[in-house]
Parts: C-alpha cells; sequence; structure tokens
C-alpha cells in the first residue's frame, strides 16, 4: 500500500486551516479572553483563539515556597490601612488599587463583592482600568450578579478612553451579541483599536475577519499584515495563519520554506496542530529537507498531546519503520487513540494493522491504548524541548528579552530565565548590537547580571522595602522582536501587591501590562528609581476554560531588594552603583527618557 505517513493531506491543509478561523471567531464570541481573574476552583484549558506565548515563559516552579514573615504580614497590613484611608478620602487610583487587594486577598481576605465595589466608585471617577474590571464583573458574575449590559456599559467607557482589554472585550460582545446587538462591524472597530495598541489577540481577530470578509471586505493581504503582527509578537495562532498563508500564496507569494519558518515557531510553542504541521513538512520535504527522523519527533510531540491526524501519522511511521524502529503494537496503540477521538480514518488504519497480528498484539496495544494520558505542552516543556532541538541557526536567537544597565562600565541586569542556557547572548542597544557575558545570577530568584563592553547610561536600584502598596510605577521592555526590527514599550501602572504569585514576598504584584520579551526589563517609580525586575504575566495554561487567558492586569516582578543582594556580592559592581533619586516629584517624561537609554534588548543564541 502507498503510503505518505502522514494522515492523509499535506502540509496546511485548507480545509483545517478554515475550521481554525472559524473556530477561533466563535471562541472569541462565547468568551471575553481577558477578564480579571480566574475562578480558584476552574481547571487550566486553552482554545485556539487566545494568544499562546510560550516562549515567555518567565519562572519555572521549582522554587521554594516561601510564607511571609510576621514583620512582612505587618508591613502590608499597615500599608493596606494606608491605601484604604486614601481610597476612603476619594483618590481614585487608590479606590482602584483598593479593588484589587480585595480580589488578590493581598493585605486583606479575598472579597469578590468589595472589590467590584470599590472599582465602581473609582469607575465613576473615570478610571479606565476601574471601569475595565468592572465590567468583567458583570460579565463573570462575580461580585455582582452576571449582566452584559452592564458590562458593555463600562467596557464602552473604559474602551472610549484608550484600554485595550476593553476595547478587545467589546469586540467580543459584539460578536456574540452580549449585551449589544450582534454586529460584526462595530466588532472590526474595537478590535483595530485594539490591535493598533499591539495586543496580540485583537491582531488575529482583526486579521481572521479581514480573511473571511466578517465586518469589512475581503482582503488577504490585509489578514497577511495583522497575522504577521501578532506571529512577530510570538502569538502562536498568528504564527500558524501566516505560515498557511504563505503555504497557499494567500495575501503574500507563495513561499513553503517561509511557512515552515514559521510553522515551526508555533510548535515550538507546543501548538499540537503546528507540531504536527511541521512533521508533515519534514515527511513531505516541503520547504525543508525531507528528514524522516524530525518528522516522527514533531508527530510525537503533537500525539502526546492528543492530536489525532499526529496520533495516525506516527502510527503510519511505526508500522512501515519509517524514521523510527518498525513496531507494530505502538502502531495499533496510536491508531487506536487515533480511532477513540472519531474520524481521521483512526480506525480503518488499526483494522488494516490488525489483520496481520497476533491476538497478544492487539491486546498489548490496547493495553498501552488504555494507559495512555494526553501531555499538553506546558511553557516550560516546550521551551526545553526548543532548546534540546536537534536543529538550531545559530543567526536565529532563540529567545529574546529585556535589560538595564546599573553602571555606566557596562554592567547589566536582567532575569536569570532570558539568558538561561545561552552558548551566545547578545545585547542590542541605541549604540547599536554588542556581545555581551554572563557574569553571576541568582537561579532561585530569577536574576542575572551580564556584562558589555563600552560606556552606557544607568539607572540607580533603590531599596523595595520603602515601595507602598498603589504607589505609581512603570515598566519598559521590547515587546515586539520580529523580523522588522525592535521598540521600546512603556506602560505605566500602580503597585497592586506587597506579594507575588502565593504570597511569595520576593515579589510585587503590579498592574502594568506585561508583554512577551518584556522580562528582564526595570519595573520604575515616578523618582526614576529600579525597585524590580519584571517578570511575565502567569502562564495562559494557567487560565480556567471558561476565560481562555488570564488578565494583562495581573503581572509579578521580583522586588529590586532581591537584585541588590546579587549586586552586593560582586565587588567590581558594588562600588558603581548609582545613588537612588529622593522621593521628589520628576517629570514623568524626563524619568522615561532617562530610562529608556539605560534599557537593552537581550538576544540569546
Amino acid at each position: 500500500m502507498q503510503k505518505s505517513w502522514h494522515a492523509g493531506h499535506g502540509a496546511f491543509p485548507g480545509a483545517w486551516l478554515m475550521s481554525m478561523i472559524v473556530a477561533s471567531l466563535a471562541v472569541a464570541s462565547v468568551q471575553p479572553s481577558k477578564t480579571n481573574a480566574p475562578a480558584p476552583e476552574a481547571q487550566a484549558g486553552t482554545n485556539l483563539g487566545p494568544a499562546m506565548d510560550f516562549m515567555s515563559k518567565e519562572r519555572t516552579n521549582n522554587r521554594p515556597a516561601i510564607t511571609p514573615s510576621l514583620p512582612q504580614a505587618k508591613e502590608e497590613a499597615e500599608q493596606f490601612n494606608a491605601l484604604k484611608k486614601r481610597a476612603e478620602q476619594g483618590n481614585a487610583r487608590a479606590q482602584f488599587s483598593l479593588g484589587l487587594c480585595y480580589y488578590w486577598g493581598s493585605g486583606v481576605a479575598r472579597d469578590y463583592a468589595e472589590a467590584a465595589k470599590w472599582y465602581r466608585k473609582a469607575a465613576a471617577q473615570g478610571n479606565a482600568d476601574a471601569q475595565y474590571h468592572l465590567g468583567v464583573c458583570y460579565t463573570e458574575g462575580q461580585g455582582v450578579e452576571k449582566d452584559y449590559a452592564e458590562a458593555v456599559k463600562w467596557y464602552r467607557k473604559a474602551a472610549e478612553q484608550g484600554s485595550p482589554s476593553a476595547q478587545y472585550n467589546l469586540g467580543v460582545c459584539y460578536t456574540e451579541g452580549q449585551g449589544a446587538e450582534k454586529d460584526y462591524t462595530e466588532a472590526v472597530k474595537w478590535w483595530r483599536k485594539a490591535a493598533e495598541q499591539e495586543d496580540a489577540q485583537a491582531q488575529c481577530n482583526l486579521a481572521v475577519c479581514y480573511y473571511l470578509g466578517q465586518g469589512m471586505t475581503k482582503d488577504c493581504a490585509e489578514a497577511v499584515k495583522w497575522f504577521r503582527k501578532a506571529a512577530e509578537q510570538g502569538n502562536a495562532f498568528g504564527q500558524m495563519s501566516l505560515a498557511f498563508c504563505y503555504e497557499e500564496g494567500n495575501g503574500v507569494a507563495k513561499d513553503p520554506a517561509e511557512a515552515a519558518t514559521w510553522c515551526r515557531k508555533a510548535a515550538e510553542q507546543g501548538s499540537p496542530m503546528a507540531q504536527y504541521n511541521l512533521g508533515v513538512c519534514y515527511a513531505e520535504g516541503q520547504g525543508l529537507d525531507k528528514d524522516f527522523a524530525q518528522a516522527v519527533k514533531w508527530y510525537r510531540r503533537a500525539a502526546d498531546q492528543g492530536n489525532a491526524y499526529a496520533q495516525i501519522s506516527l502510527a503510519l511511521c511505526y508500522e512501515d519503520g519509517v524514521g523510527v524502529a518498525k513496531d507494530d503494537i505502538e502502531a495499533y496503540k496510536w491508531f487506536n487513540l487515533a480511532a477513540s477521538q472519531g474520524g481521521a480514518g483512526g480506525s480503518r488504519w488499526r483494522d488494516l494493522l490488525a489483520t496481520g497480528m497476533t491476538r497478544e498484539q492487539i491486546t498489548e496495544g490496547q493495553r498501552r491504548s488504555s494507559r495512555f494520558v494526553p501531555r499538553l505542552e506546558t511553557r516550560d516543556t516546550a521551551r526545553d524541548a526548543y532548546r534540546s532541538a536537534t536543529l538550531s541557526d545559530e543567526q536565529t536567537p532563540q529567545s529574546s528579552g529585556s535589560g538595564f544597565f546599573v553602571t555606566e562600565d557596562g554592567y547589566l541586569a536582567t532575569s536569570f530565565h532570558v539568558v538561561e542556557g545561552a552558548a551566545r547572548i547578545v545585547i542590542r542597544t541605541e549604540k547599536g548590537t554588542l556581545p555581551a557575558k554572563l557574569i553571576n545570577a541568582d537561579k532561585v530568584n530569577d536574576v542575572a547580571v551580564l556584562k558589555a563592553e563600552g560606556k552606557f547610561p544607568a539607572v540607580p536600584v533603590a531599596p523595595s522595602h520603602a515601595t507602598k502598596l498603589g504607589e505609581t510605577v512603570f515598566t519598559i521592555g521590547f515587546p515586539n522582536t520580529g523580523l522588522r526590527g525592535f521598540a521600546l514599550q512603556v506602560t505605566k501602572g500602580e503597585i497592586s501587591g506587597l506579594t507575588g504569585a502565593e504570597g511569595d514576598p520576593r515579589e510585587f504584584q503590579i498592574s502594568p501590562a506585561v508583554q512577551p520579551r518584556t522580562s528582564g526589563g526595570p519595573l520604575v517609580n515616578q523618582y526614576g528609581n529600579v525597585v524590580g525586575v519584571v517578570g511575565a504575566r502567569p502562564a495562559d495554561t494557567a487560565a480556567p476554560k471558561s476565560v481562555g487567558a488570564l488578565p494583562q492586569t495581573v503581572n509579578y516582578a521580583v522586588k529590586s531588594s532581591v537584585l541588590s543582594v546579587l549586586l552586593g556580592s560582586l565587588p567590581e559592581i558594588s562600588s558603581k552603583l548609582k545613588a537612588p533619586y529622593p522621593p521628589k516629584d520628576r517629570n514623568l517624561e524626563d524619568v522615561v527618557k532617562e530610562t529608556q537609554s539605560a534599557t537593552a534588548l537581550v538576544l540569546v543564541y
């Protein structure tokens, strides 16, 4: 029997991609993917619409659990009381921050009703963040009765002030007809506004609308433009969609090699359909040199996650000994698993194989099938698999992040996970591209120090213990390091919690939206002092099925006191650190400009 060693079609099947694109709109329509919090009891889930930026995973989960000490708990309670006093006096930013504290149980017992109450007070004063969060409360029924009309009302108020998350959710409400009549034209209008603010999910949805002609004239070239923007931010759906466009020549010149490149990016993030299609590329030699061993590798990663097409393809390879040792029992196992999902022809292939097997072999194949448990790839496992890949491109960075100079002679601070496992490190600054080397690192606390040769502007690192709940801060980093270059992005917000995930005292919880690859950048207060090292938002895989992704306003930063311990242990650095600025008002524009000149893009090879 003539076989192609994949599940009956070539790479990037048009019917599959079209169904996936339609599904992305359906998913987005049913569930706003940006909410102010997941329910504690919700289970992890994935869908095709939200961003799947596995490469921005900032933390491993093997750090020791730490319980805040009594002095720390006392300090947090005192600062909570001070914040509450300001809120009761009518300060809108304090009211919003207090709402976050009640939601997350930071300094006080978690209370959704109180969170909604304080969001409402701040929202009534025009605070856009509070308006957005109040809208989510109404969407989810958290602290208030579920009311889509009220949700739309508050989303609109925040959206009109420029909140990209509110703009995105408002677009979702229009596609679903929740709280507003269905209107794709209006949905497109709001998704475009969010997309223009570099919201990757909105960019994907806008691209889908262009591709399908939903709410606008169909335009595949514009679809490619927005898929590319999302893809260059690390959005796996955008990457896979862009790969399809290159394979089919829709909106862009047909280019199988470029299709394989973008397919690989999505596959390396853990997308099972991208992994399957990359396997097909290797099996068929589409855009890549034919390599059955590589095909099996990628089929297996997708099959382990439960992808039926990959399971059939892997079974075919086992049946004929292509790219792997011939093994009819393993082939039966994978055919049987695919058959259990229906469709894809798994039962037909299994039954054909069984005609040449003994009863004992079939029984063993069934036993192996019954013991199979899908293993969805987390950001950590996707990253580790990526780094262990046998093929590498020295001209393409494996990962990237941000960093900032702490001395004028080239010592640079960043997150350890950004440079972990690096064979070569390069930084890009206003002065150009320079090599850098790892000097020292604190792996447990995820901070590291690099060194580049030259003279650079530096920023002062201040003690974090003086940082207050609700204090104004901003992040700065490089969220989009696509093929077209790089640009700094500044995001303003506040300290929303004095401890991080699960009460970790080494971290702040912060409200500024953390974009992919900004990790390792500085968290700076209004005086121009670094008070933390930016981490990423929690992994999307921690989001509940009913949500799709965690809120962009839930992010963490390692406190500057942790970084200071590492800097203080290095004599060649400690004597050169700049003294922190005094707590006197400064022009924010000047502070941002100063920090920008001291921030660098970190590229890891």
